[in-house]
């Protein structure tokens, strides 16, 4: 039975969507920098290689516990935007310590408290998106976008930056990111929610369905799977050959293919459902996996392998969060945005990371991708038993 959709919201207005715009480019400028350069960053710092997959995945590891509370909060609340500014600026504030450590236990600490906050905001911005534009399906990806242009402006621009300045640069550099990023918070529409009611459907419930719980699974693969490339994807390159500003023009051909996925995705979700793009997108991050593992010195193999980072990201998440969206009712909306970054992000990308930490020494890239690939495809043959019958819906 397929559940009842969450009321829907009239046209918004680009005036109301930009706020969100500008704070999708400035969360994911951080992650622009944080994701191809980070790892290199703690290398300097002459850390361990199970050091720097332990530091990296508290970026994964927050989003086991940050969304689902803060999304709990918001919901609880009826609202939204005081909570996206609040933890904002303390992302900002919290990450500011790593401008004056670099001891491995204090920037442990100083790292667990500003992804914490920075992780419980994704999950109720993306809900106000989505609850905004309902009425238009496949416009959400029009705003998540700006997100991905966020990224791959910086990385281009850090990666530049780093031909002639050091690495020691850039704990400042995210720190402005985090502070550009609460300024845009300052700036978002007031989204009022619907308040929890004891005869209203709880979370559980709505977990309890079998379509989600595959959800939840498959999204918990996939970003185990994507673990190893944010660790040490960046570090593998560095040590077959390539430059900083070579590393990072990578990481941009992938969120450039990303974007225009995006920006096709109002196109896209008028002929292909979502069960159909979320398998589509597990094969296509088996091939790709494939290819990181057995050909990371061919710089043309590296390349195209970039370009499938538009199906196994762009197409991943948007049919995973318009099926959350569509198996949650109007009042969980936080709530289950949240727990889907909890399953993926944060459990599957923390466990992803770790394990990738502790077999990298043995066999670096191929050690780490291989296995990525398998993850992948287990994925996918759970979504094509578990979710193709939401096709038909």
């Amino acid at each position: 039975m397929t559940p009842a959709a969450p009321p829907v919201a009239a046209c918004p207005s680009i005036r109301q969507l930009a706020p969100f715009a500008g704070y999708y480019f400035f969360y994911f400028a951080f992650v622009g920098v944080l994701s191809p350069y980070w790892g290199l960053y703690l290398q300097s710092l002459d850390f361990s290689p199970w050091q720097i997959s332990v530091l990296t995945a508290l970026s994964m590891a927050a989003r086991v516990a940050a969304p689902a509370s803060c999304g709990w909060l918001a919901d609880r609340r009826g609202e939204r935007r005081g909570l996206i500014r609040g933890l904002s600026l303390l992302a900002m504030l919290a990450f500011a310590g790593t401008l004056f450590t670099h001891d491995f236990w204090l920037l442990f600490g100083v790292l667990s408290c500003a992804f914490f906050f920075w992780a419980g905001t994704l999950p109720l911005v993306e809900a106000s998106t989505l609850d905004l534009t309902a009425a238009t399906p496949g416009r959400y990806s029009r705003v998540r976008l700006w997100g991905s242009i966020g990224f791959v402006v910086l990385t281009l621009a850090v990666g530049g930056w780093l031909k002639v300045a050091s690495l020691a640069s850039l704990p400042a550099i995210l720190c402005a990111t985090l502070l550009a990023a609460f300024l845009c918070a300052l700036t978002l529409p007031l989204a009022p929610i619907h308040r929890v009611s004891p005869a209203l459907p709880t979370a559980s419930a709505a977990v309890s369905r079998g379509a989600v719980g595959v959800i939840f699974a498959v999204s918990f693969l996939m970003l185990a799977a994507h673990g190893p490339y944010y660790t040490f994807y960046s570090i593998g390159l560095r040590q077959h050959g390539y430059s900083a500003d070579a590393i990072g023009g990578m990481w941009a051909v992938g969120v450039l293919c990303e974007v225009a996925v995006f920006w096709a995705m109002p196109s896209l979700a008028r002929r292909v459902s979502l069960p159909q793009l979320l398998r589509f997108s597990l094969l296509m991050a088996v091939l790709r996996f494939g290819l990181m593992a057995a050909f990371p010195q061919v710089l043309g193999v590296m390349v195209f392998a970039q370009t499938l980072h538009a199906f196994t990201f762009a197409t991943f998440h948007t049919a995973s969060v318009g099926l959350v969206h569509r198996y949650f009712p109007a009042h969980l909306q936080s709530r289950g945005q949240g727990l889907y970054i909890v399953f993926s992000y944060g459990a599957g990308g923390t466990v992803g990371s770790l394990l990738a930490g502790t077999v990298w020494a043995q066999g670096g890239m191929a050690a780490v991708f291989w296995p990525a690939a398998g993850a992948a495809a287990v994925a996918w043959l759970l979504a094509w038993w578990g979710i193709a019958p939401l096709a038909r819906q």
